[in-house]
């Protein structure tokens, strides 16, 4: 049987700077790396929001990135 093992974690913060003439939206990211795997959603949850009062535009999303390593059990 295969197990998967996180081996790195990073936080992205999605961020709406505007729309285009188009009037689609504009997107800009802000990552965060070397992020604990044992973070919980909680924790980045709280660190995002403190982080994105800080920040000039709105907060759209955010996002954890995980990447594991898959090895036999």
């Amino acid at each position: 049987m295969a197990v998967a093992e996180i081996k790195s974690s990073q936080l992205r913060l999605v961020f709406h700077v505007g729309s285009d003439e188009e009037g689609d939206p504009i997107f800009r990211n802000k990552n965060f790396n070397n992020v604990k795997p044992t973070a919980t959603a909680d924790n980045l949850y709280a660190i995002a929001t403190a982080f994105a009062t800080l920040q000039e535009h709105e907060l759209y999303e955010i996002v954890r990135n995980d990447s594991s390593k898959v090895d036999e059990e």
